[in-house]
């Protein structure tokens, strides 16, 4: 009888070919069904999984209430004994504890019926001792420590939380039944599991061994393209080098054209600026025009035309001013990007600690005004990196920081830093009043804000430090919340390489 090869090596290339797909098409749909049953078990594992840990919190909430109940208890038997502030202040924890912690159970057990009725029954219970034993308690602050020993030979307490903790030892033995009822359940969806896995072993080793008769078919196929492969490689180093070329002087050109563009605009705009100022200026006469001619000629001059000139056109004006000048601030801010941009990486060992205290410094009188107060960790990660960028880099953001402290709060800046593998990690840390979870990503864009605009700026300082740390072979995120103050986390290579200084 021939063998399974054997039979294989007499079909012709067209048949071979069909019977490869058709067997690889069954192993694969039997894979895709067999994944999707495993990852229903999976959930159905990960179900049980939770209603275990469930289970398990249900006990830990009996027993934490068994303990507040014993608390109670010992600390009101201690006040009977001797009357300390330190038995009252247990006793009156304890106390306050054990309605939250029926609640909390009540929560906790809200999916089985059974123990509803128990939960009743523990409120009604707890609330009689708990009545009892603030009575008790009451006649010892008073004074009265005789009445109170009698009332607690007499009240039965004893009872009462012998009860309780038979009822409490009653729910924890159902959880338990509960749990070695889930515990079953997870054994039998683990046991399903690991069927389901055997299965799937089968078939891709079924699926494998077809993969394999069909790769020895066309090997002879690959070995002939592995030449063609091989000259590919040879030229993709050049093409890369190529490509990464042809990227710089897309960039070089990119940022001579904002250059240029911005400088340009800036003729114009000083023209705006001159005729805004001779209109200005013209409308004096006018206005003395019209006082004369009112002196002269009450009358002569209608209302709209009066407004026109002394109320309309020095607003309309005072708006043009304000624009010109907005638009020469975001011109000279793209100036200034610009030419960071074209600046030559210059890196150098830097001593961190140091170039912190005199940021620190230099905002000295600033932060003296504000009543703020500035901290930076006794030691700082060295890196050799470019000196102006990276003081560049501090001094944004810890003049953000002083910017955007909470009024009515004192003022706390700190800057840390430590090392992870070949990196430092610098953050910035104020008290402030947060930004909005919302505006993390966009504060880093150009002229971008976050919040209530009530402090000078254009938008351009963080995305001025997002660029510099880019150079650096840098990121900076950040992490707030309204209210709460801001960290501004730093990541630079420890060294600045070549290999940064050509990608940026």
């Amino acid at each position: 009888m021939m063998s399974a090869f054997q039979r294989f090596g007499t079909l012709s290339e067209r048949q071979f070919n069909r019977l490869v797909l058709t067997l690889m098409s069954l192993g694969f749909l039997a894979l895709i069904a067999a994944g999707t049953a495993a990852g229903w078990l999976m959930l159905r594992n990960q179900d049980h999984t939770r209603w275990l840990v469930h289970t398990y919190q249900v006990e830990q909430q009996i027993n934490l209430f068994r303990l507040d109940l014993e608390r109670t208890e010992t600390a009101r038997r201690g006040l009977l004994i001797e009357p300390t502030a330190r038995f009252r202040q247990v006793f009156d924890q304890g106390t306050r504890a054990l309605g939250p912690d029926i609640d909390r159970l009540a929560t906790l057990t809200s999916d089985n019926s059974a123990q509803y009725a128990d939960i009743a029954e523990l409120r009604r219970r707890v609330a009689e001792m708990a009545g009892v034993a603030r009575a008790s308690v009451a006649l010892i602050d008073q004074g009265r420590r005789a009445d109170a020993l009698e009332r607690f030979s007499l009240d039965g307490s004893v009872e009462r939380v012998r009860a309780i903790r038979s009822l409490t030892e009653r729910m924890l033995e159902r959880e338990r039944a509960l749990l070695l009822e889930r515990d079953r359940q997870q054994r039998d969806s683990v046991h399903t599991f690991f069927v389901a896995l055997g299965i799937l072993a089968v078939l891709l080793v079924l699926v494998g061994i077809s993969s394999l008769v069909a790769i020895r078919r066309y090997t002879t196929a690959l070995s002939e393209s592995r030449g063609e492969l091989k000259t590919l490689n040879e030229s993709l180093e050049d093409l890369v080098e190529e490509r990464t070329s042809d990227l710089k002087r897309a960039n070089d050109e990119i940022q001579r054209f904002a250059y240029i563009v911005s400088h340009d605009l800036r003729s114009p705009l000083v023209n705006v600026l001159g005729f805004t100022a001779e209109l200005d200026a013209a409308l004096k006469p006018l206005d003395a025009l019209i006082s004369r001619a009112d002196e002269a000629a009450p009358g002569l001059i209608d209302d709209q035309s009066r407004i026109a000139v002394r109320e309309d056109v020095p607003e309309a004006i005072g708006f043009i001013r304000s624009s010109t000048q907005k638009m020469d601030r975001l011109i000279n801010a793209i100036l200034k990007l610009s030419r960071e941009g074209r600046r030559t990486i210059t890196p150098e060992p830097l001593d961190m600690t140091q170039l912190a205290h005199g940021v620190a410094d230099g905002l000295h009188h600033r932060i003296a005004e504000l009543g703020a107060e500035i901290h930076v960790a006794a030691e700082l990660p060295a890196i050799v990196s470019d000196r102006l960028a990276i003081e560049q880099i501090m001094s944004n953001l810890v003049e953000n920081a002083v910017k955007y402290l909470q009024p009515g709060r004192p003022g706390r800046i700190e800057i840390r830093g430590h090392r992870i593998g070949l990196r430092a990690i610098f953050e910035v840390q104020d008290n402030g009043r947060g930004i909005d979870p919302k505006d993390h990503a966009r504060i880093f864009d150009l002229f971008r804000r976050s919040g209530v605009q009530d402090q000078p700026g254009e938008g351009i300082g963080l995305a001025h430090v997002r660029a510099l740390a880019y150079r650096l072979g840098g990121t900076i995120d950040c992490a707030s919340a309204l209210g709460e103050g801001a960290t501004f986390r730093l990541s630079l290579p420890l060294r600045y390489s070549e290999e940064q200084k050509v990608t940026s």
